[in-house]
């Protein structure tokens, strides 16, 4: 975990860009001793938010399965997915 004071973000804000891009983290800034932002790279950021976005995928498939609703067999998925590709 990286931890910077909200001054070094004034005052060296290359510095902590250039940090944040290369350890793809985020960095903690600090104002008065408290916790007050994140900041994160582009990337990581995008990163960060296709995983969140592939977990709601997962959870929302599993609530499907809990419900009962149809799912499909490996087989038949396959399949559709080969048709998909057939079509493209």
């Amino acid at each position: 975990m990286i931890i910077k004071a909200s001054a070094a973000l004034r005052n060296d804000y290359t510095s902590i860009s250039n940090m944040a891009k290369q350890t793809k983290e985020p960095i903690y800034i600090t104002k008065n001793g408290e916790g007050d932002m994140v900041l994160m790279s582009i990337e990581a950021y995008e990163r960060r938010e296709q995983i969140l976005q592939l977990r709601a995928k997962v959870l929302q498939a599993e609530q499907e399965r809990v419900d009962e609703e149809k799912t499909l067999t490996v087989s038949q998925a396959r399949e559709k997915l080969r048709e998909r590709v057939n079509d493209i």
